[in-house]
């Protein structure tokens, strides 16, 4: 999604179940990856979880009454406005109200006064989710062009287990976002690595490059949202994966190696994200090593880890784009971009993509500044935001190549 200034308006519906919790960190992921959220809770809704709550995590005021800003039409006007409406939980009495099309409160006269696209994410025992009824009336939403996201079989209230548990909020999001980018990437298949390794000298110790995973797993969102087949070669995520992508644990660089190499051979784009550890010990033991038989220096023999980028460049099939990342430290822009163009060449990828960090700069979720460097142009190019939108950024700029 776009940051601020072309902020996707969503209208999350929450109907009056007890996944209404569940639903307060659907707003809060939404929220974070740059859309302006509007809370419409039901009457029954405000009884699982309170108006400040949802006020506190949308950052917007919450309105449940249809006479509430009356002057403002506001019941016609929130549909209006809103590029996707997604109600979670959907429960059976809201499913059959919406398939009757009936407005009896702001949540009801919202869907019918919207050509917005609509996602339902219902909650309820096994037994209602099953009811002919229910079954109909979903039916009826579907073939009016709603997304259904769930429901899940897992533990229900009051100990049951069986359909109908709520789906994840991380996954309703990635279908609420997925409806609001254009699908440029369908047919395509896209491998990208994530995370860092870590190359054990023992049992218990390693060595490696820092990495969260976030940009990588951003990137993996991305490109699922814009409807490629996606693969993610992981090393050690301190992030969830995506949804809807294959995951693919490549702890150490031997690992990645194997799984990049392999993955490469059917992708059409290749996104090399992960930061892979510098260099592997030679004889990592197989017991702890007792810091009392070492001595006060210790260096193991370490040998070069493998060049995963420069092999996946060397071996670029005709036709497949091979994107690097490059990590400086350089605080002025122009050497990063000298230091980063050098390994652009050195390892025959199309695209390097160079930021800087530090201790501060850089790692996990944050505000980052990535900058597009490309085999076949002088020019550079900038992006800027959230990991989340620069990720987005960077592949439409990939297609525009």
């Amino acid at each position: 999604m776009p940051d601020a200034a072309a902020a996707p308006r969503i209208v999350v519906g929450v109907a009056g179940g007890i996944a209404a919790y569940k639903a307060v960190s659907l707003v809060r992921e939404l929220v974070r990856v740059g859309a302006d959220v509007t809370v419409v809770p039901t009457e029954s809704a405000l009884k699982f979880v309170g108006r400040p709550t949802w006020e506190a995590v949308s950052r917007n005021k919450v309105s449940d009454d249809l006479f509430d800003d009356v002057a403002t039409v506001r019941h016609v006007a929130l549909g209006r406005s809103a590029d996707a409406i997604v109600i979670a939980p959907v429960t059976a009495h809201t499913i059959a109200s919406l398939a009757a099309g009936l407005a009896g409160n702001l949540l009801g006269t919202t869907v019918l006064a919207s050509s917005a696209p609509l996602v339902l994410a219902p909650a309820m025992h096994t037994e209602m989710w099953e009811h002919p009824s229910v079954r109909a009336n979903m039916a009826t939403l579907i073939a009016r062009g709603a997304t259904v996201v769930g429901p899940e079989t897992g533990e229900l209230t009051g100990g049951d287990v069986g359909a109908g548990r709520m789906s994840e909020p991380e996954a309703i999001a990635e279908v609420v976002q997925s409806l609001l980018v254009p699908q440029t990437l369908v047919g395509q298949r896209v491998v990208v690595s994530a995370g860092g390794t870590r190359e054990p000298i023992d049992p218990v110790r390693f060595i490696g490059n820092r990495s969260s995973g976030e940009m990588g797993v951003q990137l993996a969102r991305a490109a699922r949202a814009r409807g490629a087949e996606v693969t993610l070669v992981a090393a050690n995520l301190e992030v969830p994966p995506p949804t809807g992508v294959t995951l693919v644990d490549a702890p150490t660089a031997a690992a990645m190696r194997e799984a990049m190499q392999e993955a490469a051979t059917t992708s059409d784009l290749v996104i090399m994200a992960a930061a892979v550890a510098d260099w592997v010990a030679a004889e990592p033991t197989q017991e702890k090593l007792k810091k009392t038989e070492l001595g006060e220096t210790f260096s193991p023999l370490l040998h070069r880890a493998p060049d995963i980028l420069g092999e996946l460049g060397a071996s670029k099939p005709a036709g497949q784009l091979v994107v690097g990342f490059s990590a400086e430290t350089a605080v002025d822009s122009d050497q990063r971009e000298t230091l980063a163009r050098e390994k652009l060449r050195a390892k025959n990828v199309d695209v390097m993509c160079v930021n800087q960090v530090s201790d501060q700069l850089g790692f996990g979720n944050v505000e980052t500044i990535v900058t597009m460097i490309h085999h076949a142009s002088p020019q550079s190019r900038s992006v800027t935001g959230s990991k989340h939108s620069v990720a987005g950024q960077i592949l439409d700029a990939l297609l525009d190549r």
